[in-house]
């Protein structure tokens, strides 16, 4: 029988406000694990600086494994609009070839979904935002794959709410999760929300899960720096969350999707306690 593929899920590590003593622990892990890939969902610094992105750098390529990055949402220059606008990635200089970067594994695709974009017609620039061109694209690489070769989709942005602290409000998030029913997807991995999540979200076109990994920053939320350990074999996907507290894992995934992405509250009220709603495991695909 095939060894599964092993991967790790990282996210939100911001560079400029890491956690050495996760990343240590993290970059321990891979050596002696060895993972397949690691996926790395966006926000690798904390305001795009130069210096930022040059200890990520420096973090990545001792990894000594291959990895994909997704650009996150602080990853786009935040001081320099001219920048901003006209080269996006000109401070992922030395990090290219990890920028959204498809992946052909052993029984799994990893295939890139761009939600961070440089501007958009709302106050927010930090929530998502999927194009149409980013959507087709992506769409694009999951038709091409060989008959039975599944894909795991990459984002930064959750593409609907999942129940945490932080929140996604990921334009056209809905409108990319119906297309990616419809076609053989894993699962979707994103971070952005600094908790770790492990949901499935119903479209009109059948279910998709949605896997969320934590933060390996000091900008903790509702738990501590974690990472997902990823196992994909003949029985599907099984998501570990990985974390240095040694936290049981349930207790570590918020499983409770709200019905509307901005649910009504009273004035007053306190947001209950994320990841405290009981939920039954999503099924494993």
């Amino acid at each position: 029988m095939a060894e599964p593929t092993l991967l790790f899920h990282l996210s939100d590590i911001h560079f400029g406000l890491e956690s050495n003593v996760a990343l240590d622990w993290v970059r321990d892990e891979i050596a002696r694990h060895r993972p397949d890939a690691v996926l790395i969902t966006g926000d690798l610094t904390m305001r795009a600086r130069h210096r930022e992105f040059a200890a990520a750098r420096e973090w990545i390529t001792t990894l000594d494994v291959p990895v994909t990055v997704e650009v996150g949402n602080h990853d786009m220059p935040y001081f320099n609009v001219i920048e901003r606008f006209f080269n996006p990635y000109k401070r992922f200089e030395g990090m290219e070839a990890v920028v959204e970067r498809a992946l052909d594994l052993p029984g799994i695709a990893v295939v890139p979904l761009k939600t961070a974009v440089r501007a958009q017609p709302r106050f927010n620039w930090s929530k998502g935002w999927v194009t149409n061109s980013a959507l087709k694209k992506a769409l694009a690489q999951i038709d091409a794959l060989p008959k039975g070769k599944q894909a795991l989709v990459t984002v930064h942005h959750p593409l609907v709410e999942v129940g945490t602290q932080g929140t996604a409000l990921t334009k056209h998030g809905q409108k990319a999760l119906t297309e990616l029913a419809k076609r053989d997807v894993l699962a979707v991995l994103s971070g952005h929300v600094h908790d770790a999540f492990d949901l499935v979200h119903e479209t009109v076109n059948g279910p998709v899960r949605m896997v969320g990994a934590g933060t390996l920053s000091k900008r903790v939320r509702s738990t501590p720096q974690s990472f997902n350990e990823l196992r994909i074999d003949s029985a599907g996907l099984r998501v570990e969350v990985r974390n240095m507290e040694n936290i049981e894992n349930d207790a570590m995934r918020i499983l409770d999707v709200p019905e509307d992405a901005t649910p009504p509250r009273r004035p007053g009220e306190p947001i209950a306690p994320a990841g405290r709603v009981p939920r039954t495991d999503p099924p494993v695909h």
